[in-house]
This record gives structure tokens, C-alpha cells and sequence, in this order.
């Protein structure tokens, strides 16, 4: 029987890009707005919510990959959306994304914008498409993108309740929404998609949540450490905006223990699982570590 830790890296990515590059071309869609949205979803990335998905499915007990896939790749979809649309002058007026330019410099911003909305629907009706609990999934998918949401509004627009007044507080709350949201939300999908028990996807989701707020924590350092070509985006932006970051509030040293702090809370979640969730140990150690 396959195991998690007899399904390698390189065969989930395979078949999730093989995924969504099916899930667009299955629609009968513009040619140019399916081009668009291919652009914005296969021009590379790191794959780290569909592979989380994938992972925590596999630790939750599933042995082959297929049926995570709608989980994955709707985490996927969501994320690239959510790219397309920060993007936009209107937002964070990004130039470069993955070392090419942003979508709406390649497409113009209207269709940049509704390939943002056809990732965003995409990606319910990707989750519908689950063979286990697939309004369970989708209900995951929907609500990671509405928090995800509410994080921009917060990093843009500001509008904090009136009892979350201090700098660390408020950028608590922006990223447990803007990127904790996608990546909490594609482990708990994955493990839903596995049949996970109550127990385990309690584990799954508390990895989840170290998971999403340590990545954060490491782009907000490379953001002022890396250079615009070894990021494939526009370095120090967020530090020339005078955006809330970690090291802007907390400074380096302590962004950094923070990476480790997170580290190990995110294994001891996955403490009382065995073997099977060492593939998700790994993924905790390579983010911590990362340089891109």
C-alpha cells in the first residue's frame, strides 16, 4: 500500500500542474480570458498551498492522490487570484511576479481583473468536484478566500475594531487572514478530502495555522534581505510603502526568532502523528529556511 512517505514531491507537483492546467482548458471559456488565467496560475510558483493540501491529505490517511487534487488545486486558483488582483495599480501596483510581469501588465488591467474573478469561481467549482465532502470543501475554499480578503482590506484600507489599536495586534490580524487563511485552509481541505477524524484535522489545522503565519514572517524578512531578482518580485516595497511588517514592528533579530518559534509549533502539532507526517515536518523546515 502506498504510504505519504512513498508519494515524492516531484509526482504531486507533476499532477497538480497537470490539474489545473485540465481544470482551465475543461471550460469552455474566451480564448483570451482562458490564456489570461493561464498565465496568472501556471507561470510557476512555489505550489505550497496545493502541495500542503496534498501532503495532509496523504498524512490523514489517503494513499493515492487524485481524490486531493479538486482540494489542492482550488487553494491554487485562490491564491493565484488573489495575486492578479493585488497586483492592480489599484492595490500594490506590482510590476514583476515570478520574474515576469504581473498579469496586467502582459494583459491589461481589465482582463487581468476577470481573470481574477474566473480563477476565484474556478476554484468553487473545482471544490465541488471532490469526490469526499465536496460542499465541505468548498465551504473551506470559500470562506479561506473571504478571510483572505479581509486581510488586504486590513493592509490597504486599515478599518480595525476599536480594540485592536497596537502595531503588533494589527499585524497579527492582517496576515492570520491575508496568508494564514489560504494555507490553514488548504490542510484542513487536504485532510477533509482524506476522511481525517475530528482529532486529527484539529492537528492538521493548528499545523496549518504556524504554517501560514511563518511564511508570512519569512517574506516580510526576505523582502528587506533578498534582491528583486532572487525573489522574482519587486524587493522592499512593503518597507518603501511604510507597510506593517514583522521586522518593521518586531526588527529583524526578533522576526527571526519568530521563525523558529513558529517552527516548533507547528511540529509539536504534528507530535502525536507518526511517520506518515514527516513529508509535512519537512515542508515546516524548507519554509523556515527558505531564501526566495
Amino acid at each position: 500500500m502506498k504510504t505519504a512517505l512513498h508519494i515524492d514531491d516531484a509526482t504531486i507537483l507533476a499532477s497538480v500542474e497537470t490539474a489545473l492546467a485540465a481544470a482551465i482548458d475543461a471550460r469552455n471559456l474566451a480564448p483570451r480570458l482562458a490564456e489570461a488565467m493561464r498565465y496568472a496560475v501556471l507561470g510557476g510558483g512555489k505550489r505550497v498551498r496545493p502541495m500542503l493540501a496534498v501532503r495532509c491529505g496523504l498524512a490523514a490517511g489517503a494513499t493515492d492522490i487524485e481524490p486531493l487534487l479538486p482540494a489542492a488545486i482550488a487553494f491554487e486558483c485562490i491564491h493565484a487570484f488573489s495575486l492578479v488582483h493585488d497586483d492592480l495599480p489599484a492595490l500594490d501596483n506590482d510590476d514583476l511576479r515570478r520574474g515576469r510581469p504581473t498579469a496586467h501588465k502582459a494583459f491589461g488591467e481589465a482582463l487581468a481583473i476577470l481573470a481574477g474573478d474566473g480563477l476565484q469561481s474556478l476554484a468553487i467549482e473545482v471544490a465541488l468536484a471532490s469526490p469526499r465532502e465536496p460542499a465541505r470543501i468548498a465551504r473551506e475554499v470559500a470562506q479561506a478566500c473571504t478571510d483572505m480578503i479581509t486581510g488586504q482590506v486590513l493592509d490597504t484600507l486599515g478599518g480595525f475594531p476599536e480594540s485592536c489599536t497596537q502595531p503588533a495586534d494589527r499585524l497579527a490580524r492582517i496576515h492570520e487572514n491575508k496568508t494564514g487563511a489560504l494555507i490553514r485552509g488548504a490542510c484542513r481541505a487536504g485532510a477533509i478530502a482524506a476522511g481525517a477524524a475530528p482529532a486529527l484535522l484539529d492537528r492538521l489545522s493548528a499545523y496549518g495555522a504556524a504554517m501560514g503565519h511563518m511564511f508570512q514572517v519569512v517574506d516580510d524578512i526576505l523582502d528587506e534581505t533578498q534582491t528583486s531578482q532572487t525573489l522574482g518580485k519587486s524587493a522592499g516595497k512593503d518597507k518603501a510603502q511604510g507597510k506593517t511588517t514583522y521586522p518593521a514592528v518586531h526588527g529583524m533579530e526578533r522576526s527571526r526568532q519568530f521563525v523558529q518559534q513558529l517552527l516548533q509549533e507547528a511540529e509539536r502539532a504534528l507530535a502525536p502523528i507518526g511517520s506518515e507526517a514527516d513529508p509535512l515536518r519537512a515542508m515546516a523546515s524548507a519554509l523556515a529556511t527558505r531564501t526566495h
